[in-house]
């Protein structure tokens, strides 16, 4: 498992990521309703933090080309979502 302080860097290596992707940055700002005021002050916020990686982990395709960019193995932004507030499996019983 990947400790609170391991998941906040992927995540804001996620959200560097994205910055830099021409294409992709305004389909996230669009359905986040984020603007880059809110990409400077909310860098460090665990919860928007975890919205980049809900949205990353939505198509596999981003997952490949965000972790063959920083070298990482394609689970560790699942891993890193799940550590962030809001990412805990649920139990249902």
């Amino acid at each position: 498992m990947i400790d609170i302080k391991s998941a906040e860097e992927i995540a804001l290596k996620a959200l560097t990521w994205l910055v830099g992707n021409d294409e992709l940055l305004p389909v996230f700002m669009g359905a986040t309703g984020t603007d880059e005021g809110d990409l400077r002050s909310r860098a460090n916020d665990p919860e928007f933090l975890a919205s980049v990686l809900d949205f990353l982990t939505m198509n596999d395709d981003w997952v490949v080309a965000f972790c063959d960019g920083e070298n990482l193995p394609y689970q560790t932004p699942m891993q890193a979502r799940q550590t962030l507030p809001g990412g805990a499996d649920v139990s249902w019983t």
